[in-house]
């Protein structure tokens, strides 16, 4: 399959220049400035996030700066009752979908009061196992199909979990039965330290999309516009029972996550400048600059109030009673067979005394 048949679908350019005026989305003034609210926010709750993992407050992170419209911006084309199904990255699509900011630092904790999805936030929990939430997400869609609702479910892997055997089989059952579903595969360029062209021939990962009999597109992953456009189309399409896959390159500034990766051992110091000035927030903050819809003043309320909402949620995360082994036990079922039962009591006594 010929590269130039999945050109890369860009509506803002590097230079915060609209490139394409056709595929410019009908976005008003407000929604351009909630969108770059949500990525500043985003990005300072990643620093604070890396922080507060250096300082042993938090446990397994998975640093997102630089995939901010590739996240933000495909989420902010959902509607507020589509079902999301991510991965251990996806962290802020979960948070401005309304997953409480103080449960997602419990999660990193591995406290089984961060699993606990509240009740009417369409989500599952964060997936750990490469791919496996693609498949998932073909059986939620079929459920809402089978129902008649009106309402999608989108995914998120990295270009990693498209070298996964679910990822296939979870994007070939949703062309097959044709269900309400977007797949994202959001390209940062490395599975952990493996980097795409040695993970695959393929010259696109969107090219994937061709053996599921679903439609491919490849969209410029640091542009939050041409993001949010493609996902708009994209969710249109799955409400038809046309599944898409998209393939957002972009590129994660930080390690593949905190326990332990080093990106200077497999990235160039010269590779990380040129993606550097692709910045997805610099881009759109340019942009919304020269609209005059955007000014320093302003982002500095952002990262002041995100700093104080992370400040609270850490309070509540630290101040939640810690897990016990009685605990895990006991929410493993609503009866417990004997065993469990045993093994219930038996740890009530340790913890007791």
């Amino acid at each position: 399959m010929a590269k130039d048949k999945f050109e890369m679908f860009q509506v803002l350019d590097e230079n915060g220049k609209i490139v394409n005026k056709d595929e410019m989305p009908d976005l008003s003034d407000d929604e351009l400035q909630d969108l770059m609210y949500r990525m500043v926010y985003t990005r300072i709750l990643d620093q604070r996030a890396v922080s507060l993992g250096r300082q042993g407050r938090l446990g397994f992170y998975a640093p997102v700066a630089g995939q901010e419209a590739s996240m933000i911006g495909s989420h902010y084309a959902l509607d507020k009752e589509d079902w999301i199904a991510p991965g251990y990255r996806d962290i802020p699509q979960l948070i401005w979908h309304g997953y409480p900011l103080w449960q997602s630092y419990l999660f990193s904790k591995g406290h089984f009061k961060g699993g606990q999805i509240p009740e009417g936030l369409n989500a599952l929990v964060p997936q750990i196992i490469i791919g496996a939430q693609v498949v998932q997400t073909a059986g939620v869609a079929l459920g809402l199909k089978k129902k008649k609702k009106d309402q999608i479910v989108i995914t998120y892997t990295g270009d990693g979990g498209a070298s996964q055997g679910d990822f296939y089989e979870g994007m070939n059952f949703a062309g097959a039965f044709e269900v309400p579903a977007v797949f994202v595969v959001q390209n940062n360029q490395y599975a952990i330290s493996v980097p795409q062209d040695k993970q695959t021939a393929a010259d696109t990962i969107a090219q994937k999309a061709v053996a599921a009999g679903i439609e491919g597109v490849q969209v410029d992953g640091m542009d939050a516009l041409a993001v949010y456009a493609a996902t708009k189309k994209a969710r249109k399409d799955a409400l038809d029972g046309k599944p898409t896959l998209i393939e957002t390159v972009c590129y994660r500034y930080g390690p593949h996550s905190l326990s332990g990766d080093d990106p200077t051992r497999y990235r160039s110091s010269e590779e990380d400048g040129e993606w550097e000035k692709q910045d997805p927030l610099v881009r759109l903050r340019t942009y919304l600059e020269g609209k005059d819809l955007w000014s320093e003043e302003k982002e500095n309320e952002i990262v002041e109030q995100a700093k104080a909402d992370v400040k609270a949620a850490m309070k509540e995360a630290e101040n939640t009673p810690r897990q016990k082994v009685s605990d895990l036990i006991e929410i493993m079922g609503n009866e417990l067979p004997n065993n469990l039962q045993e093994q219930l009591e038996e740890y009530r006594a340790k913890e007791s005394n």
